[in-house]
This record gives structure tokens, C-alpha cells and sequence, in this order.
């Protein structure tokens, strides 16, 4: 069997309505996969689907909108899904925020918005598909983090903070998991051609791209191929990781 064929897979993608999360979604459907996307909203995830139902007649996609901060509906929607497929096989837990703000104009609220989607959303997505995974002899668990969890940055602390506890629980999890077959890993993307980053002004486009040694920023579907690639059986044996998607970036 092809290693990156995925046919008879349940696979759950986190924000997974646009950007990067449906890229990830596309990438699994094109490789045979069952996929539940999540969104934040139902209008959202009704439109991800219809545009997927439209590129890719006949695909098993389905999408649920559970408040990811919200341990209790996020446990529901997982028992939901093994309720109708079975099972669920791998969980890219893709949602969360970027901020920007100086320390100066930064609130507590706005640290704990960061945290709350970042990191504890990522923990509620982790906590809920274990058992599960465990009962049936294994999984994977992929998290997105970012080239700043390396780096930081040199403003809105609460992002570059929330993405290093994202390493943490990834590399923490993987130590604790890895005995019951499911493996846990991280894609920390860079400069990633999205809605946000096409929509920057060229002065500041121009100075990150020269820092990027292949001259091109990063597309949603150079990530969505890592996260294929680390759910597949080819990285059968690395987990812990947190694999940098970045174009060689020189920070």
C-alpha cells in the first residue's frame, strides 16, 4: 500500500474552514482519507463544505463548530465523530490566533485570549482523542505551532509565548504517548502566504522575503505536505518533533 494513501483513515483538522486548515483538509481528502474539519462557526464550516463538495465530488468530508476552549463540547464533537466513523485516526489541531500588539498597548485579556486558542485548545483536542486512540492500538497527534516558538518576535508576546507551550505539550505528550502507539508532532510554518500575510504592505513583504533564502514565501500547501507527510507511515518512527516549515528563514 502507497505510504501516503490514507483510505479507511478518520482524520479531524482544527481550524480547518480556510488558510492552512483547509489546505491540510484538501491534502487528506486528496490522499483518501475521511476528514471532519472544525470551524468557528456553523455559516463557516457550511461553506468550507460546500466548496469542497464541489472541488472534490464525492469525498467523505463532514464538519462540526464546537467551541474549542470548551473541553466539555470539544469531548462531545470527538464522541460524536467515533460514534459515526469508528474511529479517529489522526488530529491536526490547526485553530488559533496571531497578535501583534507592543507590550504597551497589551492586555491580560488579550495573553489569555492567545492562551485559551493556542494552548488550551490544543490540550482539549489532545485530552479528548487519547482514550480513543489508545483503545484502538494507536494514532497521531499534529500540532501547529510557528517559526516564532523558535525565534520570538518582537511584538504581541502572547503569541510567540503560547506557540513555545505548544512545543512543550507536543514533546511532553509524545514521551507520555508514545507506549500506546500514537505519535505526537509539531509543523512550525513561517512566513505563510495566507489572506493576512498577501494582505501586508510591500515594505513590509519585501524585507521577510529577502530573509528567506528560497526567495518565496511558504504556501498553505507546503504545510498541509507536512502534516501529511508526519500522519503517514513514513514517519513511522519520529515523534517529539517539531518540524520547521520555513523556507531556511534567517531570523
Amino acid at each position: 500500500m502507497d505510504s501516503l494513501d490514507f483510505t479507511g483513515k478518520v482524520v479531524v483538522v482544527t481550524g480547518g474552514t480556510r488558510g492552512i486548515g483547509f489546505s491540510t483538509v484538501t491534502a487528506f481528502l486528496e490522499r483518501g482519507a475521511t476528514v471532519v474539519l472544525f470551524g468557528s462557526r456553523e455559516e463557516t464550516v457550511a461553506k468550507a463544505l460546500q466548496k469542497l463538495a464541489e472541488s472534490h465530488p464525492g469525498a467523505a468530508v463532514d464538519g462540526k463548530w464546537p467551541a474549542l476552549t470548551d473541553a466539555m463540547a470539544v469531548q462531545t464533537a470527538m464522541d460524536e465523530i467515533v460514534k459515526k466513523y469508528g474511529r479517529i485516526d489522526v488530529l491536526v489541531n490547526n485553530a488559533g490566533i496571531s497578535q501583534s500588539q507592543s507590550i504597551y498597548d497589551y492586555t491580560p485579556a488579550d495573553f489569555d485570549k492567545a492562551m485559551d486558542l493556542n494552548v488550551k485548545a490544543v490540550f482539549n483536542g489532545c485530552h479528548a482523542v487519547t482514550p480513543t486512540m489508545r483503545a484502538q492500538g494507536g494514532g497521531v497527534i499534529l500540532n501547529t505551532s510557528s517559526m516564532v516558538s523558535l525565534y520570538g518576535q518582537r511584538s504581541g508576546c502572547g503569541y510567540p509565548a503560547s506557540k513555545f507551550a505548544v512545543n512543550g505539550l507536543t514533546k511532553s505528550l509524545a514521551r507520555e504517548l508514545g507506549p500506546d502507539g500514537i505519535r505526537v508532532n509539531a509543523v512550525a510554518p513561517g512566513v505563510t502566504d495566507t489572506d493576512m500575510v498577501a494582505a501586508l504592505p510591500e515594505a513590509y513583504r519585501k524585507p521577510l522575503l529577502a530573509a528567506i533564502p528560497m526567495r518565496r514565501f511558504g504556501g498553505a500547501e507546503d504545510i498541509a505536505n507536512a502534516f501529511v507527510f508526519l500522519a503517514s507511515d513514513m514517519a513511522g518512527y519520529i515523534t517529539g518533533a517539531v518540524l520547521s516549515v520555513d523556507g531556511g528563514i534567517v531570523m
